[in-house]
């Protein structure tokens, strides 16, 4: 993956110190797994640039999938208390600046599969899934309120793969992509394979 980011001018003229980075979703793996999501940005991204260590929030992997969501929801809400993150006045949810989310072949985001019981989670931040349709089963989400409580959300789709998925979510049909309703910015971002199957 390339990261326009870490090209100049941007890379000298972020201001890094600013940034808190978390996860939508996570597999719970060791981070030195080969299907953590931390690994992948840490690899790619986050050790290239000067964010400091203590403002990218990592699951603990050492828990239970379960144990893992209570703990990520719990200092989401920490950070709520100490003004790190804004809490939304008319919906209870965090606020926060940027989601960054891709969508699946099946039309999944973040770890909410299509017709799974977790789509429907009203109440918890961060929760959990051990029978995910795509390995590895193991996961922890934020939820549609938390992912809708967004000021900004970027969908980045690419890749003939996800072509069909991107087509079908644009139709009067339930996936989870169209539970996404922010108050804030929704922007679609496809390469031309992933938009191959939209009517011209």
């Amino acid at each position: 993956m390339r990261w326009k980011l870490l090209e100049a001018p941007y890379k000298d003229s972020v201001n890094w110190a600013k940034w808190h980075v978390f996860w939508v979703d996570e597999r719970v793996v060791p981070k030195n797994h080969p299907d953590s999501n931390y690994k992948l940005a840490y690899d790619g991204f986050l050790s290239k640039v000067p964010i400091p260590s203590g403002q990218v929030y990592a699951i603990n992997d050492s828990l239970s999938a379960e144990g893992a969501a209570d703990d990520y929801e719990a200092c989401l809400k920490h950070l709520v208390n100490t003004g790190v993150l804004e809490l939304s006045t008319t919906t209870g949810f965090p606020i926060f600046d940027l989601m960054l989310l891709g969508m699946g072949p099946d039309g999944h985001m973040a770890s909410l599969f299509p017709g799974h019981p977790l789509c429907q989670e009203k109440h918890r931040w961060v929760t959990y899934i051990t029978n995910s349709p795509k390995p590895p089963p193991v996961r922890i989400t934020f939820t549609f309120p938390v992912i809708n409580a967004s000021a900004n959300i970027a969908l980045v789709i690419t890749g003939p793969g996800e072509a069909g998925a991107v087509a079908k979510a644009l139709r009067p049909d339930l996936m989870p992509v169209e539970m996404v309703s922010i108050g804030g910015e929704f922007t679609w971002f496809l390469d031309k394979d992933a938009a191959s199957k939209l009517p011209n």
